[in-house]
Parts: C-alpha cells; structure tokens; sequence
C-alpha cells in the first residue's frame, strides 16, 4: 500500500504531533486518576493509608488498560511509588510506631513479595517449556499434525485446542501449568504455518483467535471441575469450614454441567463471531504440513527427551501435587533442559517475553496482595454487608455473586481473590436469613474459574496468552468484557436455575 502524503492538505495535523500528544495523554491519564482519588475523603471506616493504596492500585490498573508503556513498567511504577511512600501507603501507625518496625526493610521486602510467588515461577516455567517446544521443533511437529487434520478450517481448530484443554482440565490441578506447560507450547507454532506473526498486524489471520480460543476454554474448564484449578480445592476447605457445607467433586461437576457443556460447544464459534480471524479456509495448507511432517523424519533426541521431561511435568502436576509444587516441578523440567542440551542459558536470558511477563505479573501479584493486607478488602465485605441489609435473600445472593465475580478485576491471582473475598462473601450470605446457602456456595466456588477472563492478568495462564503478543491490549480488554458479561449471564440464566432444581 503507498503511503499517502499528507503535506498538501490543508489544515490536518501533522500525525507525528498528533501522535505525541496522544501519548503524552495517556501517559498522564494514569496520574490523573490515581491523584484524584488520593484527594477524594478517606470512606467511613476505612484507614486513609489503605485508601491511598486503593487510590494507586486504580492508576495502576488504568494504565495498564491504557498501556502508554509497557505493562511491566506501569506495575514495577506502581509498586515502586507505595514502597517509597509506604509511611502513608502501606503501612499502619500502629505498625510504624513500634520500635522493631524497620519500615524501609519491610517495604522493600513487600515490593519484592510478587517475586517469590509461585503462579508467577510457573508462567516462567511455562514460557521455557515454550522455548524447549520451539528449539527442538517438537511443537512445530504438533502444530503440523494438528493442522494436516483439522487445518482446513480455523473454526476446527479453534475446538481441537478446546477439546484437548478439556482432556487435560480433570487430571491437572494448576490451569497454569495446563496451559504453559502443554496447550499453549504447541499452538504457538500454528499460526506462523499461516503466515500470522505476532505483534504484526497479521496476527489477526489466526493467531489471535487461537489464543483467545485458547484462554477462554482455560478458564471454563476451570471452573468445571474442583480438580482443574487449585484455588477451588481452597474454596472448598473454606466453604466446609465457615458453612459447614461439604462439597464433592461429582457434586461440583454436575452443578456446572449444563452451563460447562453449553460454552465448551458454543465457546469457539462466539469468539469466531466476535473476533474472526482473517483465513477461515486454506485447502493447501494442510497438503502443505503433510509435506512439511515427511520433510520433519523421525524424532531427534531433543524431541524424545522434551517429551519425556513434560510427561514427567504433567505426572507431577497431577500426582505428585502433595509432595512437590507445581512451579518447583517446572522449574526442575528447566533444569533438566538445561543439564540435556535441549536448551541451554542463552535460551533463557535472551527470552525477552518470559521475563517481561515475569516482571509484570509479579508486580501486579505485589499489589493485589497489597490491598488484602493494608484491610480494603475486608472494609469492602463489611459496606457490602451493610448495603444488602432488607433486600430479598435471592436478589441479595444474585448481587452478591455479581460483586464477586467483578471485584476480580482488582485482583491479579485466583487464589488471592479466593482467599480475601470467599469468606468475606459466605460470612456475609450466612447472616442474610432465607438465602439457599447450598446454592449459594456452589456459584460463589463454581464461578472462580470462568472470571478469570475479564482481564489479562486475571488467572495464571492470562498472562501467558496476553504476552504472547496476538492479543493487542485494547482486544483483550474489550473481549474480557464481551466474554466475562457471556459468563455471568450464564452463570445467573442457566447455572443457578439448574442448582436450584438439584440442591
């Protein structure tokens, strides 16, 4: 396409100008919002340095909607800015008055406490074993299987990646590791085979709706199965302790059922409306991969020890989650690459989108984590608490599940969302009298999974699919919300009805 001139028209402004003062403006967007809620009055009830970190933690978030740099620096900015002024941000006057409190120690240390989170090791992990499928050509090898017998169509291939995440979602415990270390290592060879790069505007032939095909069946298998998530095996130690109420794994699977069945069949058919990819049918392309696979000959050595060293991965994550952490087993599957010659350091070092993405989520886990510890959350369940005296026990329990399932975008980890807000939300339903608290539970823990969609740092295997750079930030942002609205429609129209009729 020739570039068109723009010098003889009157009047327009010069792009580059324009373009400067567009950045200049979402640089400052940020800024802006997070000043104005530090000068809004502190909410009754609340400590003023807790609504000063809420107050960061929103122009934080507004940044990384607006993205005027790269998401790791508008987080590790964000981060930086609370531990500087932590006396006002982060920490109590009780905590401070105490002559044992080494508060620029302590501020440190929280600003690093992102870091040693283990979601956050498990997407490095997840983004080696990529690397390991990449260098070997051992994922190129699936990719072209893959397309020789369903490449015809990208609709196709859309519910191969669905139905193979649904394979693997009972038997893998972490939807990090499910995606890092097994979906997401193979798709990321398919769209190159047509001609779809990332962070190129022919991402969108097809790579960005595999990807978003991709994070969509993650987190909808999620949700059906207790087995497929570790935060829900959480939300069920604290449902049985705070209710009383016992939840078995058939019992959370039938309850999710219709609902599951429903999305898992619809699921890449919506995304192929909403966000259609540009090649919908290559007849040569699969002719092409056969030839490609016959040209691939046997497996080398580095292909039978990758796959040997992810089999192990995957019987670890499933069996041996008792005995050893999951991003630990990763971690050792990256040392044995290492110790094997399937990658070696420079692979490592130079992957410049695994450490970004380490970066980011960590700073973002910092700051999530942030908002339980200086008691924001808990002044949130106790205002909604508040808010739903007198209403009607089943309209108290809708608005509560939708409260749930949208204060998640303030959180960058499942299992912090769960572990802040659940008890928050059972404690809250259990003083409401006439609420059917079965019920009530069995949405609250069944709706983990699939909120996860609303952002791109709303469950582990988010940032995965987000850095892998065929899903610009305003596509993301904008089907989360198309997608996250899907869900908790079906969530409210067709799973509550049914858990009302069984339990």
């Amino acid at each position: 396409m020739k570039p068109t001139s723009t010098l003889n028209v009157p009047g327009k402004a010069d792009p580059a100008s324009g373009g400067l003062k567009k950045r200049l403006i979402m640089l400052f967007l940020p800024v802006l919002v997070a000043v104005l809620l530090l000068l809004t009055p502190v909410p009754a009830g609340l400590e003023p340095y807790a609504w000063h970190f809420f107050a960061i933690f929103v122009g934080v978030i507004v940044g990384l909607i607006f993205e005027p740099l790269p998401g790791a620096v508008i987080g590790l900015t964000g981060v930086v800015v609370i531990a500087l002024f932590s006396q006002w941000l982060l920490f109590s006057p009780a905590e401070i008055a105490n002559p044992k409190f080494k508060m620029p120690a302590e501020a440190f240390k929280w600003a690093v406490s992102g870091f040693g989170n283990s979601t956050v090791w498990l997407i490095f992990g997840a983004f080696m074993f990529a690397a390991g499928y990449d260098k070997t050509q051992f994922g190129r090898r699936l990719a072209l299987i893959l397309v020789k017998y369903l490449g015809r169509r990208s609709l196709t291939l859309g519910y191969a990646i669905t139905f193979a995440d649904l394979l693997l979602a009972p038997f893998t415990p972490s939807n990090t590791a499910r995606s890092g270390g097994t979906i997401y290592p193979i798709i990321a060879n398919l769209p190159p085979l047509y001609g779809s790069k990332p962070n190129d505007p022919s991402a969108r032939k097809i790579g960005s709706y595999l990807m978003w095909v991709a994070i969509t069946a993650a987190c909808i298998t999620s949700s059906m199965f207790l087995s497929a998530l570790a935060p829900n095996l959480l939300a069920l130690a604290l449902v049985k302790s705070i209710t009383g109420f016992t939840i078995s794994w058939g019992m959370w699977f039938l309850a999710f059922l219709p609902l599951g069945v429903l999305l898992i069949l619809t699921m890449p058919l919506l995304a192929y409306w909403f966000y259609p990819p540009e090649v919908k049918i290559n007849d040569e392309v699969p002719r092409w991969a056969k030839s490609e696979l016959d040209k691939l000959g046997k497996l080398s050595r580095n292909e039978i020890l990758l796959l040997i060293f992810v089999c192990s991965a995957l019987l670890m994550w499933i069996f041996a989650a008792a005995w050893i952490e999951p991003a630990l087993a990763a971690l050792l599957v990256v040392v044995l690459m290492l110790w094997t010659g399937v990658l070696n350091w420079n692979d490592i070092t130079s992957n410049k989108p695994a450490w970004n993405t380490f970066a980011w989520f960590a700073t973002l886990v910092a700051l999530a984590d942030g908002l339980a510890r200086v008691g924001f959350i808990a002044w949130l369940g106790k205002e909604g608490g508040q808010l739903l005296d007198g209403f009607d026990p089943q309209v108290a329990a809708v608005m509560l599940l939708i409260a749930f399932f949208l204060l998640h975008y303030l959180f960058a980890s499942t299992t912090a969302h769960t572990t802040a807000l659940l008890p928050a939300m059972l404690t809250i339903a259990a003083a409401i009298p006439g609420i059917n608290m079965p019920v009530y539970c069995l949405m609250m823990v069944t709706s983990l999974g699939v909120m996860g969609i609303i952002t791109p740092y709303g469950t582990g295997p988010s940032p995965i699919y987000y850095g892998s750079g065929y899903l610009p930030t305003k596509d993301y942002w904008r089907l989360g919300t198309i997608f996250g609205a899907i869900f908790l429609g079906g969530m409210m129209l067709i799973a509550y009805p049914w858990m009302v009729l069984m339990f």
